[in-house]
């Protein structure tokens, strides 16, 4: 997760993982910054709730909007009502686009020698704070490195950031595929496996496909294929552990170079 200094602007687009829920709100940690916030019941939903359990989960992770800043206690006021479909799809989209800047960025860190905290504090956050995210400064570095030294960055820093952008972005992407297989007895058994994959698919942000019955796809395009296998494979051996009124099993079916 790419990593903020300060506190968010008003009106920004935030992401967040609800934290605790009570009647009235919702606690969140804000993801890209270092401090907590609040969903009031009120900034759910444009229509009437009953009850906010049925719109917001704990351990979930929303876009929201800051509708207020209070610096003093590093708390933040948040919305989810205030939020369009397409500022929610951007906001996602910028997200994905951090992922694999902060990637690069542990790349550099790799390179140097240097743990990804020091690597935000020599570049990551001047960047940020130059050209509004990381990804914009590494093609900055790329195509024009001047305009970086002329910003304070020195030219030997910024030779070196530009060397690990360009062999990053030069690696080439694989596509992992992974086959679930989801086998459920009883008159609930679609519900049950309808519930399992939408928990995968919000818990790790996985697309999952339909193949046919029992048996579902799901595909990752990756620079660091033998990481995300592990990673992938541990998460759903933890998930599928928790299942005990059917069946579920997973294999790694192929990885193709784009």
């Amino acid at each position: 997760m790419v990593k903020k200094t300060g506190l968010p602007r008003v009106g920004e687009n935030v992401l967040v993982t609800v934290k605790s829920i009570t009647p009235n709100s919702a606690l969140c940690s804000l993801d890209e910054y270092q401090c907590e916030g609040m969903i009031h019941v009120s900034e759910v939903s444009g229509k009437w709730v009953k009850d906010i359990k049925k719109y917001v989960k704990v351990g979930k992770q929303y876009v929201a909007k800051a509708i207020n800043v209070d610096e003093s206690k590093c708390f933040v006021l948040l919305s989810l009502k205030r939020l369009s479909k397409k500022e929610k799809e951007q906001k996602m989209e910028k997200f994905k686009k951090g992922q694999k800047s902060e990637k690069i960025l542990e790349f550099f860190a790799k390179k140097k020698g240097i743990s990804l905290e020091k690597a935000y504090e020599l570049v990551g956050f001047k960047l940020q704070e130059i050209y509004g995210d990381l990804y914009e400064g590494f093609e900055y570095a790329i195509k024009q490195p001047d305009h970086l030294i002329r910003n304070g960055i020195s030219e030997q820093l910024v030779k070196e950031i530009a060397e690990a952008a360009q062999e990053f972005i030069k690696k080439k992407e694989v596509e992992i595929k992974i086959e679930i297989t989801l086998k459920f007895l009883g008159e609930n058994g679609i519900d049950r496996i309808k519930q399992v994959l939408k928990s995968i698919k919000d818990k790790y942000n996985l697309d999952v496909k339909y193949l046919s019955a029992p048996k579902y796809l799901v595909q990752i395009k990756t620079n660091n294929p033998k990481q995300v296998q592990k990673d992938i494979s541990k998460a759903l051996t933890e998930e599928f552990a928790k299942i005990k009124d059917g069946e579920a099993s997973f294999q790694i079916i192929g990885r193709e170079n784009e």
